[in-house]
């Protein structure tokens, strides 16, 4: 049986093509003049995003390993997700994504010396909601653009709370 395949039922041929293309890979990379150990503590610290990312709206805690978040960028909406901490390594944040997006989501943290560290953000997710699965196959170009500018923001942010100009 193929992911287009129910017990019962004909192939639907497009399915195939809609599952791809409802899969996200993005990345992004900044450099931040800042010790590893700084920004990996800012990092950790999920419950003060909000002070720092502008796109990250809120932060609820829900326990100790757990949170749920909402993010908005250039798009008119809220995406609202469970997150689950994966890894806290130094230089490997790592959570486990549920809700609309289901997947993982990376920092990782590289010393460039002992004042600059290069951070750089893995997103893999896949697109649950059908609404969404609809919509990402008419506005991929749209979402990526939304998830430079939430990019952006972040390591502005980061730079802006650590204090350094890069």
């Amino acid at each position: 049986m193929t992911s287009g395949d129910t017990p019962g039922m004909a192939p639907v041929p497009w399915f195939d093509r809609v599952v791809r293309v409802t899969t996200y890979h993005f990345t992004h990379a900044a450099m931040v003049d800042a010790p590893r150990e700084r920004v990996h503590g800012l990092l950790l610290d999920l419950e003060h995003y909000v002070e720092w990312w502008p796109q990250v709206r809120a932060v609820a805690r829900l326990g100790p390993d757990d949170a749920l978040l909402v993010c908005r960028s250039l798009l008119p909406y809220d995406l609202e997700v469970h997150v689950h901490a994966v890894s806290r390594d130094p230089d490997c944040l790592e959570v486990a994504v549920d809700g609309p997006l289901s997947g993982r989501v990376r920092w990782s943290l590289t010393a460039l010396g002992p004042d600059r560290t290069r951070l750089g953000f893995e997103q893999q997710v896949q697109v649950g909601a059908w609404s969404l699965v609809v919509g990402s196959y008419l506005a991929r170009p749209l979402l990526r653009l939304n998830h430079r500018w939430m990019m952006r923001g972040a390591a502005a942010g980061v730079r802006r709370r650590l204090g350094t100009s890069q």
